[in-house]
């Protein structure tokens, strides 16, 4: 399973919702109080952040492959 991570960061306001409801912790906040993925490798592609964040900075791409 291929997953990408899109920020758009002119929209993240640092709120950190994100980053508390992620299962597998993948997400911080980074020195310029906006969301980073820090663990990317982590990431199961539940997609809880890009639901949660309040302002649609996220947006989680999720390509299964092909069995």
């Amino acid at each position: 399973m291929k997953i990408e991570h899109i920020i758009n960061r002119n929209w993240c306001k640092g709120c950190g919702i994100c980053v508390e409801f992620c299962p597998k912790k993948v997400l911080e906040i980074d020195r310029e109080e906006k969301v980073v993925v820090a663990r990317a490798e982590d990431c199961i592609g539940c997609r809880t952040c890009e639901y949660r964040c309040p302002d649609l900075a996220i947006e989680v791409l999720v390509e299964k492959e092909n069995e």
